[in-house]
């Protein structure tokens, strides 16, 4: 019989060394997150992510992307201690943020979680470059694994994958384990080589290549392999952290509570 485990999945493991290393417990009012999302429907879709942050102090202040009232700092001083930019399709951002107050904020010491999808425009694909991440630019471009795909009803085309890939490093996720194997759907990204501050925590299988999977294969693709980074983390000098995730699913209530099952295995994880 599979073990009846919970999907424990990397946004959970990736929660106290992204926001609550950087915030002193003696200084709880150190918890301020500011949502950017490009539809509110987010809030609900992944409401599970979001109350593991609120179950663990963190106040959350959801607006839209493009809100024109806009604001990280008021009168030199920040408003917010971390950001999550959960909004991959917005062109512009509303009231004074762009792209230099984001990287700004990311220098001032502050944290940042970026999710992007095959919607992901120019300026989130300029922030994760300023981080040292590069997306793959075929914009109909999806992480495919014909061997660690996860079984399910409704994907032929095997861009729902299964990854355990990831990293062993207790600094970056703590004690805990990964229990069960992470699904992902989304877009690949790689490392600049010139960012020796960007790590890749969790990677696709040797199997694994970017591609569309709406078109046939004109010619070698570009990202393949365990090369291939489905998330990474940005650990700054100044201390600010950075997670950037190339999917905005793996976050959702949906992938939460998916029971995961590699083809091939006997094992679901529920």
């Amino acid at each position: 019989m599979a073990p009846s485990i919970r999907l424990i999945t990397l946004s959970i493991l990736f929660l106290s060394p992204i926001f609550s290393l950087g915030f002193s417990p003696e200084s709880p009012t150190d918890r301020h997150i500011l949502v950017l999302v490009d539809d509110l429907a987010i809030k609900s879709s992944h409401s599970i992510f979001f109350k593991t942050l609120t179950d663990r102090g963190f106040d959350l202040d959801f607006k839209l992307a493009h809100d024109p009232k806009l604001a990280l700092q008021r009168y030199g001083q920040y408003l917010y201690d971390g950001l999550i930019l959960f909004a991959p399709s917005v062109d512009n951002l509303g009231g004074s943020l762009d792209l230099s107050a984001i990287l700004d904020f990311v220098d001032s010491g502050h944290d940042l979680i970026l999710a992007a999808d095959t919607t992901t425009s120019d300026l989130i694909r300029d922030i994760a470059a300023d981080c040292g991440v590069d997306f793959d630019e075929d914009l109909g471009a999806l992480v495919i694994d014909h061997t660690s795909y996860a079984v399910s009803k409704t994907d032929s085309d095997h861009t729902l994958i299964v990854s355990d890939d990831v990293i062993d490093s207790k600094v970056i996720l703590g004690e805990k384990k990964l229990e069960a194997p992470v699904l992902f759907r989304g877009i690949a990204h790689s490392l600049n080589p010139a960012n020796s501050l960007v790590l890749k925590v969790l990677s696709a299988s040797p199997s694994a290549y970017s591609a569309n999977p709406k078109a046939d294969l004109s010619s070698p693709p570009a990202l393949i392999g365990s090369s291939i980074s489905l998330v990474s983390v940005v650990q700054a000098r100044n201390n600010a952290r950075v997670l950037i995730s190339g999917s905005l699913d793996l976050f959702s209530n949906k992938f939460f509570k998916s029971p995961v099952k590699k083809f091939g295995s006997s094992v679901e994880f529920l």
